[in-house]
């Protein structure tokens, strides 16, 4: 069983900046793959970034530029660096453990 903490959610005006984190427990982080997602008010949870166990990482279309996914595997955390932020932005922030475990999610809202 995996455990997954996500923390750095917040309140923030357009323009801004925030850092959420993931620490995750198990000894198998460093071979897994991780990701984020969002799920904005009254829509679908949507993929954000992911990150291989090499580091290869991706990001969606909409965050390109201003996201950024990082992991420490020391620290058994993966990172989502948020800047520019909009207010689309608004979601519940959600951590993903190899496709298959789901952190609690963490609410990121934005004011313009």
């Amino acid at each position: 069983q995996v455990q997954l903490v996500e923390s750095g959610g917040g309140l923030v005006q357009a323009g801004g900046s925030l850092r959420l984190s993931c620490a995750a427990s198990g000894s198998i982080f460093s071979i897994s793959t991780m990701a984020w997602y969002r799920q904005p008010p009254g829509k679908q949870r949507e993929l954000v970034a992911t990150i291989t166990s090499g580091g290869s990482s991706n990001v969606a279309d909409s965050v390109k530029g201003r996201f950024t996914i990082s992991r420490d595997n020391a620290k058994n955390t993966v990172y989502l660096q948020m800047n520019s932020l909009k207010p689309e932005d608004t979601a519940v922030y959600y951590c993903r453990f190899n496709y298959a475990y789901w952190g609690q999610g963490t609410q990121v809202t934005v004011s313009s």
